[in-house]
This record gives structure tokens, sequence and C-alpha cells, in this order.
């Protein structure tokens, strides 16, 4: 997929707010956080290719805030910046901040905002997917798209995992109403998603 259209998502409460997938320049992240008066409190990452974290380290440096990824996806890191490269964007620095490592499990962030963290490898070794179950949204990374399923064909792919990743996504059986903001292109819904499935 082309870098324009790589999905990041902002959740805000209150004055205080949390990235997940920082891709893009990082002074644009600072001049959207400065306009909004937003206090930057964290950084997820559903896998670690280039065009979902080439901000991340650097924010997570400025804002002194941690980030967060699956540590399976570290080697990507800075195997991304031949891509980078590609796109003339500026480099993952050797010396960059280390993100913290990301499990499944339920946690909260911001607060009182319930995140459930899905293990979702198979696009990547360590992708994971974000379900935020009192909103009932999906941030599912590039594990599945509106109509298609994440590449296998790079550093980490698998498609054995990613077959029973999206499997497993379905034994879940989220609510049909579950809205999905996919890695790259445009959202959709759980129920549209399910008919390809069951």
């Amino acid at each position: 997929m082309e870098p324009e259209f790589t999905n990041s998502v902002l959740v805000t409460s209150g004055e205080d707010s949390v990235i997940f997938d920082a891709w893009g320049r990082v002074d644009d992240w600072q001049k959207l956080l400065e306009s909004r008066k937003l206090n930057l409190r964290a950084i997820y990452a559903t896998h670690g290719h280039s065009d979902h974290i080439s901000a991340a380290p650097e924010l997570a440096r400025i804002y002194n805030v941690p980030w967060y990824m699956n540590l399976r996806d570290l080697p990507l890191v800075l195997w991304g910046n031949q891509i980078l490269d590609f796109w003339e964007l500026p480099r993952i620095s050797d010396d960059f901040v280390r993100p913290n490592d990301l499990h499944a499990g339920k946690t909260k962030i911001l607060g009182d905002i319930d995140m459930e963290i899905i293990a979702a490898p198979g696009h990547s070794a360590g992708g994971v997917m974000f379900y935020f179950p009192e909103y009932k949204i999906l941030i599912s990374g590039d594990t599945i798209f509106r109509d298609g399923v994440g590449r296998t064909d790079l550093p980490g792919g698998n498609a054995d995992e990613l077959h029973k990743t999206i499997s497993d996504l379905m034994a879940r059986n989220l609510p049909d109403d579950t809205y999905v903001v996919h890695g790259h292109g445009m959202d959709s819904m759980m129920k549209d998603i399910k008919k390809r499935y069951l």
C-alpha cells in the first residue's frame, strides 16, 4: 500500500491523548497536538513496519512518553529504513527510543478507557489488534482490510499464522456493529467482514 493511505488513530480524553500507529512526520504530529492543546500520554503500534511507526520513536523521545509494540517486531524497526529512504522520509536513528513490550490482554488507556490487546501474528510476527468494547471499535492494523487481508511476504510474515489469527477473530464473534479501522484504506463494519469468513 502507498504510505499516504496509512491510517493513524488519535484517541483523546479531555486534554490527554494516545496515538495508534504513529505514521508520518514528527513535526506534523507536533503541530496537530499543539493545535488541539493535547498532552500526548502514550503511543501504541499494531506492528513494526515503518509505515506504521515512522514517527513513534522520536515522538516518544520529544514528549518523554512510552511507546508500545510487541517486541517480536523489534527487528523490523531499522529494517524499515530502506522503505523510508524510498519515500524520502526521515530515517529512524540507530539509537532510537526502544518500545515497551506489548502482550495480549486487557488494560486501560487514558485512565478509564477499556482496551483489549489481541495477538494477531501473520502480517508480522508481533502484530496486534486493539479492541475497545465500550465503544465497539477495533483497530485492526494490517491484519485484515475492508476487502482482503495483510501481506505475508514481508519479513516476519506467515500465511498460516495469519489464517489462524483471522479464524480466532471470527471466533470472538465481536458485535456486528463493531467499527473496524484498518491499517490502510477505508474503514468497515464487522458484519461485512463476517460475511467473508463465516
